[in-house]
């Protein structure tokens, strides 16, 4: 993509009429998403979520908020409106797609955001980082970061787990915003690029979590190979090694003070070292990422991509070496596999969580598409940033590399999103520059924004039939972090179960589909698990939720009949007592060994 000057309106410093009146629409739309979403039920029964009970103002809002950010962009002939009003608009659009969940309940979505507060409690509590304990203790930089900031700001953990993607977006789109400033001078193009990665943020990434925070650090970084850390590339005048050389030796840096360059070289080395410590993953796309900027010839520092591949196996060789002992990079490698566990094990489950599956695949094939488009468009004209094109791409080569529990591709998409929403804006924008948005473009934007906005809220919260708690829930996962001894085991039929935030390293935590390989039948489950309790020396516990029971359904991997059967065997068996039960729970002590 070429650059153009950025040419802000004569009034950019004054508040004019339009501004207010774009500022109160947005202002409205917040009104009536928050207000609608308050009044959604929980638990949500729909095999939809989300998107089959929110009220109509909800929606009506969010058509409004895109059909006023169309119009704020269109601005006049040198600048959409002013900055401090599409950055509001943007934020009202963060609040309204990433905030939903914190307006219908109080209690965080998802089980894995409460193990990561147990983890920071734990690291917090003992002061001592234990690398057998399991995978979390192996990149440990992220939680004592979480921490830290917990005991510093003496802020309430759940709260900040609650929030926590609202926060995670909006550091993503300051770094986003920042990458973005070098790789193009139309402000429109840039606004629309945050927009567009909004809009196409379905992975549910964005929860208190490392690879929420390493990819925040991995935009810095590519921000900083793509701006002071750039180089002209030399002339290119062939395949052979004479001609590659002269080329190579060609390059020049784009930011012209030296001091810039080594300062941005230094920040960059430490982001490494952060996410080395912090993530399994980033660091391989990032060293990927760098791999190939250099080899494109745009990248002053060319070092960069050998001293990370340096601290990267120098953390997996010690600080990890005690996971990495039982449990090979490599392991289950294989592109048939990686299909098999990210693709063709996602699509089954029920008729509704089926088609929230396809809608997430639709979504990412729209934003590919426009991407593509905007590809050919920008090569047509000339203008086509290698760059960005490498950056869209090269997350893919990590794809067949391991299942990453059937999430690679979903972290993969993450990891492209930014520049694919670059792209697409090419083919978005018809004009460029300082000329007005024509009439028929906004025409074209605006069902693309509100196609997109349905898209990603079915795809962001078809799961909240299981992932979002209920009161009942997180009562009974108290008590039964409180009745069970040290060292017992607490064993629930599946991972969404909202436990560990407190009590870490006091249990064992099981779940049956774990023990019993997901053959869930009475005959065949019930006997495992009740052994597995009935031989752990300080006892065991037996947790059944509607959450977990929801997943289990909804995912196609057990029946509403079948975890009726399973808990009747369980309540037939000798010594077995019922110690809790509510609307939503019910706990079961095994009897002694």
């Amino acid at each position: 993509m070429i650059g153009v000057v950025d040419a802000p309106g004569r009034n950019e410093g004054r508040v004019r009429p339009r501004d207010v009146g774009f500022a109160l629409a947005g202002l409205v739309s917040l009104v009536l998403t928050v207000a609608a979403a308050s009044t959604v039920a929980v638990p949500v029964n729909s095999d939809l979520g989300h998107v089959a009970v929110l009220p109509y103002p909800y929606w009506i809002g969010l058509v409004l908020l895109n059909i006023t950010f169309v119009v704020a962009l269109r601005g006049n002939a040198g600048s959409p409106v002013s900055r401090a009003v599409m950055a509001w608009l943007l934020g009202v659009l963060v609040v309204e797609l990433f905030g939903t969940a914190a307006f219908v309940t109080d209690i965080p979505r998802g089980e894995v955001a409460f193990g990561h507060l147990g983890i920071a409690d734990a690291l917090s509590s003992t002061q001592v980082v234990d690398p057998k304990i399991d995978a979390y203790f192996n990149w440990p930089g992220f939680f004592a970061l979480l921490a830290t900031v917990i005991k510093a700001t003496g802020l309430e953990p759940v709260s900040i787990a609650l929030w926590a993607p609202v926060l995670n977006v909006g550091l993503w789109l300051a770094a986003l915003g920042v990458l973005t400033r070098s790789l193009t001078a139309d402000p429109r193009r840039r606004w629309l690029v945050l927009w567009l990665f909004c809009l196409g943020n379905w992975q549910d990434q964005d929860y208190l979590s490392p690879q929420a925070f390493a990819f925040f650090l991995y935009l810095v970084v590519i921000a900083l190979l793509v701006g002071p850390l750039a180089a002209h590339p030399g002339t290119f005048g062939g395949f052979r090694p004479a001609d590659l050389a002269v080329w190579w030796r060609g390059r020049s840096p784009r930011e012209c003070r030296p001091g810039h360059r080594v300062g941005a070289f230094v920040v960059a080395l430490l982001l490494v070292a952060v996410i080395c410590a912090s993530h399994q993953l980033t660091p391989f796309v990032m060293l990927i990422a760098m791999t190939a900027l250099n080899l494109s010839g745009r990248v002053w520092t060319s070092r960069l991509p050998l001293i990370t591949a340096v601290v990267l196996v120098l953390w997996l060789i010690y600080p990890a070496s005690a996971y990495l002992t039982g449990h090979p990079p490599l392991e289950d490698a294989g592109f048939q596999g990686a299909v098999a566990a990210n693709v063709l094990d996602r699509v089954t489950g029920t008729p509704g969580h089926s088609l929230v599956v396809q809608v997430r695949m639709i979504l990412t094939l729209v934003l590919w598409g426009l991407a593509a488009a905007g590809a050919v468009r920008d090569w047509r004209k000339k203008r086509l940033d290698v760059r960005v094109v490498l950056l869209a791409v090269t997350p893919l080569l990590v794809f067949p590399m391991q299942s990453y529990g059937g999430e690679m591709l979903i972290r993969v998409s993450l990891f492209a999103l930014p520049f694919i929403a670059l792209q697409a804006s090419s083919i978005l924008l018809a004009k460029d520059g300082s000329t007005r948005l024509p009439f028929l473009a906004v025409l074209g934007l605006v069902p693309t924004f509100l196609l997109l906005s349905v898209l990603v809220a079915t795809s962001r919260f078809g799961n909240t039939k299981f992932d979002i708690f209920t009161d009942n829930e997180t009562a009974a996962v108290a008590e039964v972090e409180r009745l069970a001894p040290h060292g017992a085991a607490i064993i629930s039929a599946a991972h969404p179960t909202p436990w560990r935030s407190d009590a870490y390293l006091e249990h064992r935590y099981r779940t049956m589909d774990e023990l019993c390989r997901r053959d869930l039948s009475a005959a065949t489950c019930g006997p495992v698990f009740y052994n597995y309790g009935r031989h752990n020396p300080a006892g065991a516990f037996v947790l059944l939720m509607r959450s977990t029971e929801a997943s289990l359904e909804l995912q196609g991997q057990s029946t509403e009949r079948n975890s009726t059967e399973l808990e009747d065997w369980l309540r037939a068996q000798d010594g077995v007592e019922l110690v809790f039960s509510n609307t939503d729970a019910r706990i079961y002590r095994l009897p002694p060994p």
